[in-house]
């Protein structure tokens, strides 16, 4: 049984020093996350794609078991839509799985959709889902309230992407918005979060939840007591979940991703345990 855990990057000065080693250079920086948490979401992507050799360097520092959720382009999903016209060999979506290509079966790919993004548009996606190259899993999200507050178009949702083998992303900020914000990081992230209801179930053998916190451990911890539930048993119908902890200021979300797959083995002791964390000094004598 395989947990996989992870945050919203693999670097954050917070960190630096403390969770991680400091100095450390480009090539080092994802193996040293590595040994805290073994997935992480490529939010990057989304706003540029990274070189091929950039990739390269990633899969270099990848453990074998080591998962990526890659955000497919703007240009692919906010700006055209998903519309025909990003298959182009020339375009944006081309050259996202050129570059991405090092990587081979530790990315699953993330098609975060706009908020406006509605049941109209499910043919558009069921067309995308139907053309984009195999061999990766996919996993979509969406925004837009009508497929959390009408029932028929969550089922022809669900319907489309059953069909396609593809996984319905949860974002929940139940915990976010639950009580005001007390620091400027929950007033920021109050800011630009969604708040859509918590939605709990999984389509595929590889479940993804995407779960923000507060800035308080406890209360973030306190929170995710239904995911924790959750996760165990999809574990237990022999699926392969990924949950990727977030709070508004990430600087303990390492350590809180951590705890989360450490709740989880409480309630199935098989999961395999994380590896050590890398150490964040020179040893000592003492």
């Amino acid at each position: 049984m395989k947990l996989h855990v992870g945050c919203a990057m693999w670097t954050l000065g917070p960190w630096q020093g403390r969770l991680v080693p400091h100095p450390l250079p480009p090539r080092e920086r994802l193996a040293a996350y590595a040994t805290l948490c073994n997935a992480v979401e490529g939010n990057t992507t989304f706003y540029a794609t990274p070189s091929r050799a950039t990739v390269e360097m990633w899969a270099a520092q990848a453990p074998e078991d080591f998962r990526f959720l890659l955000k497919l382009p703007k240009p692919v999903t906010h700006e055209r839509r998903l519309g025909p016209d990003v298959f182009a060999p020339d375009g944006a979506l081309h050259g996202f799985f050129t570059a991405i290509e090092p990587l081979g079966r530790h990315a699953a790919l993330w098609i975060q959709l706009p908020a406006g993004f509605g049941p109209a548009d499910l043919p558009t996606l069921a067309t995308f889902l139907s053309r984009v190259p195999k061999g990766y899993r996919y996993a979509v999200e969406v925004r837009h309230p009508a497929f959390f507050g009408d029932s028929r178009a969550e089922r022809d949702l669900e319907k489309l992407l059953t069909e396609a083998d593809a996984e319905w992303v949860p974002f929940d900020t139940q915990v976010l918005y639950a009580t005001p914000p007390t620091s400027d990081a929950e007033r920021e992230a109050w800011t630009k979060k969604p708040r859509l209801p918590r939605r709990t179930r999984a389509l595929t053998r590889f479940p993804v939840v995407r779960y923000i916190g507060r800035d308080d451990a406890d209360l973030t911890a306190e929170g995710w007591q239904p995911w924790a539930g959750i996760t165990a048993e999809w574990l237990r119908e022999g699926r392969s979940p990924t949950v990727f902890i977030h709070t508004p200021d990430n600087a303990d979300a390492p350590l809180l991703a951590r705890r989360f797959h450490e709740d989880v083995r409480l309630r199935v002791p098989e999961v395999e345990a994380l590896a050590e964390p890398m150490p964040v000094g020179p040893p000592t004598l003492f």
